[in-house]
């Protein structure tokens, strides 16, 4: 049954690795797409923005239906939606197609992701042991993310674009294979303990309403954000009133659930900025191709998984989650603050490679955050729990890149019309939003430090939902998918953000 466990989150790594790879890949082939299908500028913006928005409206719905229906059954029924649309993503043959696929690819991802450490929690009830887990799985997230940028460059020159879909369906049908036998089965609590249609509908919509709020390049955001927060409002107000709501609101009056997902909001939407306009920075400045922005950032990867692997789980077994997580935020905040210095010319050795060391503190910083955003959930709402994690993380990415690529976007254009060389206007921009990203981590580690208390001398053995007390705090730790890359769909958000600048 141990020896069971070890397989599971193999399983459940190699489902999201699947996923970040997919995000990371698409980037790269972006150009040759819209050569091949005939894609408008605008239009090819939407193969990133369908699958974005898809994606984080459906988290929060897909980790509560699998907190009633079962998570293993959410879990497998993702996966073969997911796989599915890769295939229809693979062959497709005209724009419209493809922003389909996408979006379907998004739902599929959503469906997985939000439950996937719902399941892991209840696998692994000992703290040092879950600690390893959460680890393990921290480094599925930022190896993904680095190799699919690499691979995405081989497949779509030694095959063709279409591959770096196609590449899914082994990868899927493998873990469909496995996952049947190795992951716990949960009979979930039944619909009856929450199946609220209306508030279904609101949050979905509202999610929806706001991410598209925050992708959108034309048209009136400040009326789409209205819209969105009147719709999230509304759930909020149905929710507390809901005979079987949807959300319980108990969620969030923890400190510790609601802090975190605060916290994270700030903290992914500098590290995620960071990696895309830093990327940018290596090809538009620095004129490095697609392969070698990836083998660049390679070392960042390895640090991360380094530290996760290696020594986060017995740090925080030590000093605590919080302890760690400022540890880590404050890695971060030295690495942003590093780059704000970067040269028209940099050298690759002296001005980014220590960089790239430094970004290991993203192997302190993700479990940790991880442990005390789910350690006040009940093990009837792990998947919610989860869910919730994933939105904000979400969020943190749209927003973060979205202002920070604009302002980066604003201080070139600036700089441009005083008579600056593109490349000096450039760098200067991303310079600014670096400053703004360290800014916001130097925030994180004051919102740890004040807001968010350690919760592992606390954790309790977490049983599964099925058999479990209901109140029970899970106390687990907790990962999300496309962390270094993301998410799920870490680096899709380049192609925008390119566009932006």
């Amino acid at each position: 049954m141990k020896q069971n466990r070890w397989f599971a989150l193999a399983v459940l790594a190699t489902g999201m690795l699947m996923v970040i790879l997919d995000g990371s890949i698409v980037t790269v082939a972006m150009p040759v797409m819209q050569r091949d299908l005939g894609f408008t500028p605008e239009g090819l913006t939407w193969v990133v923005n369908a699958y974005l928005i898809a994606f984080g409206s459906l988290l929060l719905l897909a980790g509560r239906l699998g907190d009633l229906l079962g998570r293993k059954r959410m879990l497998l029924a993702g996966t073969a939606v997911f796989v599915g649309a890769s295939v229809f993503a693979g062959l497709s043959t005209s724009p419209g197609a493809l922003i389909a696929a996408r979006f379907l690819q998004g739902a599929g991802s959503a469906m997985a992701s939000a439950v996937s450490l719902g399941i892991l929690v209840t696998l692994f009830p000992d703290q040092r042991d879950r600690a390893r887990a959460i680890g393990v799985f921290s480094f599925t997230g930022a190896a993904g993310a680095s190799i699919g940028q690499v691979l995405g460059g081989v497949l779509t020159d030694a095959l063709s674009w279409h591959w770096i879909f196609l590449i899914n369906v082994p990868i899927g049908v493998a873990t469909l294979a496995l996952a049947v036998p190795y992951l716990p089965a949960d009979r979930g609590l039944g619909l009856r303990a929450g199946a609220d249609a209306l508030g279904a509908l609101l949050v979905t919509a509202g999610l929806m309403t706001g991410i598209y709020a925050v992708v959108q390049t034309s048209g009136n955001r400040l009326i789409t954000a209205a819209v969105a927060l009147a719709l999230l409002a509304g759930f909020v107000a149905r929710q507390a009133t809901a005979t079987t709501p949807l959300m319980p609101l108990r969620i969030l009056r923890s400190r510790q659930v609601a802090g975190a997902n605060a916290l994270q909001i700030l903290m992914i939407g500098a590290m995620f900025s960071f990696q895309i306009l830093i990327a940018l920075y290596m090809q538009r400045v620095l004129h490095y191709t697609a392969l070698q922005t990836g083998l660049a950032m390679l070392p960042a990867a390895l640090a991360v998984a380094a530290v996760s692997l290696g020594v986060s789980a017995r740090l925080i077994h030590r000093f605590g989650e919080r302890a760690v997580l400022v540890a880590g935020l404050a890695l971060l905040t030295v690495a942003l603050g590093w780059v704000t210095r970067l040269p028209v010319g940099a050298h690759y050795a002296t001005d980014l490679l220590p960089v790239m060391v430094l970004i290991a503190g993203g192997g302190l910083v993700l479990p940790a955050i991880t442990g005390l955003g789910m350690s006040g959930a009940r093990p009837d709402d792990a998947g919610l729990a989860s869910g919730l994690f994933n939105t904000t993380q979400q969020l943190g990415m749209a927003i973060g890149v979205a202002a920070l690529s604009t302002v980066a976007s604003a201080r070139t254009t600036a700089r441009l019309h005083s008579g600056a060389a593109e490349a000096a206007a450039l760098t200067d921009g991303y310079r600014l939003a670096f400053t703004i990203g360290a800014l916001l981590l130097a925030a994180s580690i004051a919102g740890a430090v004040f807001v968010l208390r350690s919760a592992t001398a606390a954790v309790p053995p977490v049983a599964a939902p099925t058999t479990s007390e209901p109140g029970r705090p899970v106390g687990a730790h907790r990962e999300s998918a496309t962390t270094a890359g993301t998410n799920a769909e870490s680096a899709d958000l380049l192609t925008v953000t390119d566009r932006r600048d």
